[in-house]
């Protein structure tokens, strides 16, 4: 198999396209991989979405930075430090101070 291309998405889009397929058509994986989903993803589809654009104000972020944070919700500095620990990038204080404004606001 031959992986054409890649992109991070949000655990709630996962969860909506596994949930499309009758659960009796999902592989081991699939089925895991959807409890999982059903089990941490905090936002429901509107939220994240809404999310995603306010952190696009931050011109710094990426794509799969933006991803990250809000699949992962950090609630502190330290949490948001263990999402940049292997990334090449530099936040202001302010920066942060704003990521974590806005993970407040939609969770």
């Amino acid at each position: 198999m031959k992986i054409l291309n890649e992109k991070p998405i949000l655990w709630s889009e996962a969860k909506k396209i596994l949930e499309e397929n009758p659960e009796r058509k999902l592989g081991y994986e699939q089925k895991n991989a959807l409890e999982h989903l059903r089990k941490f993803s905090k936002l429901s589809g509107k939220n994240a979405e809404e999310m995603f654009e306010k952190l696009g104000e931050l011109t710094k972020l990426k794509d799969r930075h933006k991803v990250n944070i809000i699949n992962f919700l950090p609630q502190d500095l330290d949490e948001l430090r263990i999402l940049f620990a292997n990334e090449i990038i530099n936040l202001s204080e302010d920066e942060k101070k704003k990521i974590l404004a806005i993970v407040k606001k939609y969770s």
